[in-house]
């Protein structure tokens, strides 16, 4: 019997009556700060689960369609890069609220054959028409780009670099990469806890008139065509992206950058009064770049260049190291207090140095050098917070889904690609069922800055993969999703499995902290010293101590990110997922 005809034969009556709760808003007695997991007979009591093991490959995503999608191409034959590919695609479908065609995409894979890790830059640049002075004229009350709508609109760059990876890595036919996404997205599949939770708090957002979105009926259309979004569980189907898919999937990667999607995509800015044009996507290249890294601690961890922020991991980690952690103590105040000092530090570094390389020369050499980590680091205090923090003074000279890959020849891909602030700017082109990004709201407007708004200029970036080796070899392969969290749970997860030598698993389920502060790429400032958050599982004495070092304490939900992780043993593969999504890790 086919999925259809079994659905068709469930009877009425197994649908009616009351529904089981899919929320918390709907069941109180879900939201119990004072009751935790159960107890493991082995692994650390906080674990959530134990990894996936492997000996041929694996994947870890944050959507199970996507793991299982990423697990057969590899089965068929496929490359880590053809696979990564094709849950991509799925992602795009089953997790719009992270990431799409719409966005961009960076990611760093180790190849086996040049036994080098690489990089890949696919971020899209602002639209050429698009001026400063009309950013300004259109800023909002704090002086920034608007989170929604055309003005923070920036090429999409994920397809592109979708085909520059597979063009080089690939093993399968492209076309064959789509059939997983394309079928899910014509029979539909159920929507899962956090994506049916951030479509509705997105369409609160984007039927607002203060959100300054030019249009939200497409969106409507699709997503609350009865003025609901889809509840956990509720199928839900969009043939329009299935068209997109098609035609990428026939045409190539280009396909998304000329022809019939390029036509669409320029007629609705032209229909809403936006910028974007067949011009500007016909411009845009994915660029190979070249990793930096450090060592800690005998590990070297691997970072992207701007304009994406993958070197504060670095810079934090340089920092981190010149003090004992593990003799702080696991889940200590003290432990916390200097990473997130080291954290305030390098994000200020982050403001005030981070924008596109070819409109601005950071001073990269300098950031990531120990002696200026010792610098750093001799201005964190035990007994005090520092305030303020401030950036460094340099030489003269001049939402988010992250998913990994491994396959049986030693590939592994680290990728993380995304639409920005949860779904995007909330514009959706006529007829092709994917949401454009808003990475151009991270652009400051200020003169001088670095990171400015320019026309044909790639804004900062947040979204980073993450990468280890150890004497040359590949050891993992991760990433923590959520905008300025990532730099922080990527710290947070190497000092756990570093300093802690806790599990993959574990070190990805232990308690995180998030610090919320300081000065932003935007220009915008959040005050110091700003707000730490913290997770339920923190040790109560730890909340005490800190708060009594004086830092704001605010136990946010949902700010600590998404973790997906692979680790290479001699001959096997581990992968482990995040217990705070809805993910599955898988291997083979």
């Amino acid at each position: 019997m086919n999925r259809r005809n079994f659905i068709a034969a469930v009877p009425a009556a197994a649908f009616s009556g009351r529904a089981f709760a899919t929320s918390r808003q709907e069941n109180p007695v879900r939201d119990r700060p004072d009751v935790h997991g159960g107890d493991r007979i082995d692994g650390a009591t906080w674990a959530s689960r134990s990894p996936a093991w492997g000996l041929h490959g694996a994947a870890a995503t944050a959507h199970p369609l996507a793991t299982l999608a990423a697990i057969e191409i590899l089965k068929a034959g496929g490359s880590a890069v053809d696979a990564a590919v094709c849950a991509n695609a799925v992602l795009g479908f089953g997790e719009p609220i992270s990431c799409g065609v719409g966005g961009d995409c960076f990611a760093m894979l180790w190849d086996p054959k040049s036994r080098k890790v690489l990089g890949i830059n696919g971020s899209g640049r602002s639209p050429k028409t698009l001026t400063l002075a009309e950013q300004r004229k259109r800023a909002n009350a704090k002086g920034l780009i608007n989170s929604y709508g055309a003005v923070s609109v920036s090429v999409p760059g994920a397809v592109d670099a979708w085909w520059t990876l597979h063009q080089r890595f690939g093993k399968l036919p492209w076309k064959d990469l789509f059939q997983p996404a394309i079928r899910h997205a014509e029979e539909g599949a159920p929507v899962v806890q956090n994506v049916a939770f951030y479509v509705g708090s997105s369409e609160r957002i984007f039927n607002k008139p203060e959100s300054h979105i030019e249009e939200a009926a497409n969106f409507n259309a699709l997503w609350a065509p009865d003025g609901k979004t889809p509840r956990e569980g509720e199928v839900f189907r969009n043939p329009m992206l299935a068209h997109t898919y098609r035609l990428i999937a026939e045409g190539g990667g280009r396909a998304f950058y000329e022809g019939e999607i390029a036509d669409r995509i320029e007629a609705y800015f032209k229909r809403i009064g936006g910028w974007m044009t067949k011009a500007d996507l016909a411009a845009h290249q994915t660029e190979w770049v070249e990793p930096h890294s450090i060592n800690y601690r005998g590990t070297d961890v691997w970072g992207l260049p701007p304009n994406s922020q993958g070197l504060v991991t670095l810079q934090m980690l340089n920092i981190m190291e010149q003090f004992d952690i593990k003799g702080m103590g696991f889940q200590s105040a003290m432990t916390l207090h200097h990473e997130v000092e080291a954290k305030r530090l390098a994000f200020e570094d982050r403001a005030r140095f981070y924008a596109d390389p070819n409109f601005y020369k950071q001073p990269t050499e300098w950031l990531l050098s120990k002696a200026y980590a010792k610098q750093r680091a001799a201005l964190i205090r035990s007994d005090k917070i520092l305030d303020p923090a401030y950036a460094g003074q340099a030489p003269s000279h001049g939402d988010t889904t992250y998913f990994t890959v491994a396959d049986k020849d030693g590939m592994m891909v680290s990728q993380i690609q995304s639409n920005y602030r949860g779904m995007g700017s909330g514009l959706m082109p006529d007829g092709l069922g994917f949401m454009f990004q808003n990475r151009g709201e991270l652009f400051a407007l200020q003169d001088g800055h670095p990171n400015i708004y320019a026309p044909g200029k790639r804004p900062f970036q947040t979204i980073i993969p993450g990468f280890a080796t150890r004497g040359g070899e590949p050891v993992l392969s991760f990433g923590v999703m959520g905008g300025d969290m990532q730099p922080q749970g990527q710290a947070q997860v190497i000092s756990n499995l570093i300093d802690f030598d806790l599990g993959l698993q574990e070190a990805g389920d232990a308690p995180r902290w998030h610090h919320e502060g300081g000065n932003e790429p935007t220009g915008e400032q959040l005050g110091n010293p700003g707000k730490l958050n913290l997770e339920t599982g923190v040790p109560d004495a730890t909340k005490k101590a800190l708060a009594e070092l004086g830092w704001p304490l605010a136990p946010n939900p949902g700010v600590y990110g998404g973790y997906e992780a692979i680790q290479r043993h001699p001959g096997r593969y581990a992968a482990a997922t995040e217990m705070r999504k809805d993910g599955t890790a898988l291997a083979y």
